[in-house]
């Protein structure tokens, strides 16, 4: 059984609900396989607060992006400046701008010098959503009405537009922080594991999971015919 000491003063095991109080996600839950992060990610609460007010959503869909020998991982080319928060420790915000158009948010996962995190793509909002469309409406054509709420965080460029991310929250402690992501009493979700989207390398592994059934979920959600996750990869060191 997986448990971690989380911050509230309390034990919660990932196999059992959380309980009615939120708990943020500890330190050690990141130290771990980047494969089992992700899965375990699905479920949980990423939470912002920022002057403007507090939004939150459910994480329904992740990709995970492990080490050197990653092709679409950023950590392919070995150390640089623009990647050091992967090579840091778990449980930092790895937030980086994408084709010069959206900041994309990770985890950072497994032990330092393990250059690994999963990519956050997806989320149901659960708290501060009339903020969530004032800012997805800000500099589009749309009104903030006009934005239902499964498609305020439905992509992860979406997302960090929702919840007010962007390069300033690169390297916040996730354990510690404005920016966190918290354990909540909330039902477990199906899962289900597919190819990475919306990239041209690497796309053979299977290292997308998401929660069935979710309408936030950003791209295809039938269940893949073959299985090539090779779990074996989490085992050592993101994008």
């Amino acid at each position: 059984m997986r448990s971690f000491r989380l911050k509230a003063e309390a034990t919660v095991s990932l196999d059992s609900p959380a309980p009615a109080s939120l708990v943020i996600l500890p330190r050690a839950f990141y130290a771990r396989p980047t494969l089992e992060v992700a899965r375990d990610l699905i479920g949980q609460v990423l939470l912002h607060e920022t002057r403007g007010g507090v939004a939150a959503g459910v994480i329904v869909e992740v990709e995970a992006y492990i080490g050197e020998s990653d092709p679409a991982c950023h950590a392919a080319p070995g150390p640089t400046r623009r990647n050091a928060p992967l090579y840091g420790p778990p449980g930092v915000a790895y937030v980086y701008l994408n084709y010069g158009m959206h900041y994309l948010v990770n985890a950072v996962t497994e032990p330092a010098g393990s250059p690994a995190a999963v990519l956050i793509r997806a989320l149901e909002p659960i708290e501060g959503e009339d903020l969530m469309r004032r800012r997805r409406a800000r500099g589009s054509s749309r009104g903030p009405a006009s934005f239902s709420t499964v498609e305020l965080c439905r992509g992860p460029g979406n997302l960090t537009r929702a919840l007010g991310i962007t390069l300033r929250d690169n390297g916040r402690d996730l354990t510690e922080s404005p920016l966190r992501i918290e354990s909540r009493d909330l039902p477990a979700r199906e899962l289900t594991w597919s190819r990475r989207i919306g990239i041209s390398v690497g796309v053979d592994t299977e290292w997308r999971v998401f929660a069935g059934g979710s309408l936030a979920v950003s791209g295809p959600t039938r269940a893949p015919l073959t299985r090539q996750r090779n779990d074996s990869r989490g085992s050592r060191s993101s994008r």
